[in-house]
C-alpha cells in the first residue's frame, strides 16, 4: 500500500524520463545537475556545488518535534549519484572512426550494434557502436564466437573523416542513445542506474516538504558524481557534511529472470523496496536495517531484504568518511543492470520513494 505522495510520484514519470535521457558520464554530470537544480526549487533551504561537481542540498529540521531535544538534530545524508556508465573518446583514426575508453563497467556482449550519443563542446552527435571484425556473412564460426573486449569497439558517426576531426576531440564523451519506455508494469531505460535514485530523492523530498508537522532531522541530499568509477563524489561530500546517518540510494540487482537460480536472484520484481543488508562496498548498520523494516511494515510499504555479492554504492564511502556514520542502502530491484534495457517495476519504484520519505518523517 502506498503512502501519501504516491499519486504525485506516479504522475511524474516524465521527470524520470528526462533524468534518464539526459547524458552525463562520470566526471561530466553537469547537464544532469542542471536538470535537478531546476526540479528542486523550494525543497531545500540551501544548495551548493562542491569541487567534485556534486550538488549538495540541505533542508534544516523544522516542526515541534525538532525543538523537544536539548541536543542538535541528527544529520542524515542521502546520496544519489548522477553519473551513468559511458565512454571517453581516446583516439580518432584516419578514416574518422572514433575509439573510446570506458568510464564504468561494461559487459561487451551488450555493446554490439548500439546507437550512441557523442557529446562534444559544440553539440551532440548521433552514431553507432560496433566492434572491429568481419560481419556474419564473411566470418568463420570461431570468429563469430569470439567476444571482443571493450577496447575493440569503435563509433561510426556516418561522416567524413575531416568532418569528424573538426567536430570531435579526445576527451569528448559517449553515452548509449536509447529511448525511455513506460510499459504497463515497468519502466525501461538506459541510466536507470542511477537516475532512479535522483528521482527517488526528489520525490521523497516533495513528500517531506508537504508534511505540515515537519521533520526532526537535518536532511542533506547529495546528488553525487563519479560513483561508477569508485564512489569518488560521495566520499568528498561525506567528508564535508559530517553526517550521523548515511543512506545510499541505488539500483539493486533483480536476477529473477530465466537462466538464474532463485538463490542468486538478489531481489524480485514486485516485492517492494530493497533494503540492503550487505554488498561488496559495505555492511549496513543492523539497527538501521531493523528500523527501516519496522517502518515499512507499520506503513504497509512492500519491502524485501537484499544481499548483493558483488557491487557497491555511495553509502560505502559515507560509512568510512570523516568520523564515520551509520549507513544503509535502499533501492529497487532492477533487471539487466548496466545495459540499455534496465527495468524497474513501478510498484517497487513507488515503494522506495514511500519508504525513504517515511523514514525522514519519523522522529
Amino acid at each position: 500500500m502506498a503512502t501519501k505522495g504516491s499519486t504525485a510520484a506516479r504522475s511524474n514519470l516524465a521527470l524520470l524520463k528526462k533524468l534518464c535521457e539526459v547524458p552525463g558520464v562520470a566526471g561530466r554530470e553537469e547537464r544532469v545537475r542542471a536538470l535537478i537544480e531546476r526540479e528542486i526549487h523550494g525543497l531545500f533551504d540551501g544548495t551548493s556545488v562542491d569541487p567534485m561537481g556534486s550538488l549538495i542540498c540541505t533542508r534544516k529540521s523544522r516542526g515541534a518535534s525538532s525543538k523537544k531535544g536539548r541536543t542538535a538534530p541528527k544529520k542524515v545524508l542521502i546520496a544519489a549519484h548522477m553519473d551513468e556508465i559511458g565512454f571517453y573518446v581516446r583516439f580518432i583514426d584516419e578514416q574518422g572512426f572514433v575509439w573510446v575508453n570506458p568510464a564504468g563497467g561494461f559487459d561487451p556482449r551488450n555493446l554490439f550494434s548500439r546507437r550512441v550519443l557523442l557529446v562534444t563542446e559544440t553539440g551532440d552527435l548521433e552514431g553507432v557502436m560496433n566492434p572491429g571484425g568481419k560481419p556474419i556473412h564473411i566470418s568463420s564460426e570461431s570468429e563469430r564466437n569470439k567476444i571482443p573486449g571493450t577496447e575493440e569497439f569503435f563509433i561510426d558517426l556516418g561522416r567524413t573523416a575531416d568532418d569528424v576531426k573538426k567536430l570531435v576531440q579526445v576527451g569528448d564523451y559517449v553515452v548509449m542513445h536509447e529511448p525511455f519506455l513506460d510499459l504497463p508494469k515497468c519502466v525501461v531505460s538506459k541510466a536507470l542506474d542511477n537516475r532512479f535514485a535522483c528521482f527517488v530523492a526528489i520525490e521523497a523530498m516533495r513528500i517531506v516538504a508537504r508534511e505540515k508537522k515537519g521533520h526532526s532531522r537535518d536532511i542533506v541530499v547529495a546528488f553525487t558524481t563519479q560513483e561508477e568509477v569508485g564512489l569518488r563524489g560521495a566520499q568528498t561530500a561525506a567528508n564535508a557534511v559530517g553526517a550521523d546517518i548515511g543512506i545510499g540510494l541505488d539500483v539493486n540487482l533483480a536476477c529473477d529472470t530465466p537462466g538464474v537460480p532463485d538463490s542468486q536472484r538478489v531481489t524480485k520484481h514486485g516485492l517492494g523496496a530493497a533494503i540492503m543488508v550487505q554488498d561488496s562496498s559495505m555492511i549496513s548498520d543492523a539497527s538501521l536495517v531493523r528500523e527501516f523494516c519496522t517502518i515499512a511494515t507499520s506503513r504497509k510499504i512492500p519491502h524485501q531484504r537484499a544481499v548483493l555479492p558483488r557491487g557497491g554504492q555511495d553509502a560505502g564511502a559515507i560509512q568510512r568518511a570523516g568520523r564515520g556514520a551509520r549507513c544503509i542502502a535502499i533501492g529497487s530491484g532492477t533487471r539487466y543492470i548496466h545495459t540499455v534495457t534496465e527495468m524497474i517495476d513501478k510498484s517497487d519504484l513507488q515503494a522506495a520513494i514511500d519508504l525513504v520519505a517515511a523514514y525522514l518523517l519519523t522522529d
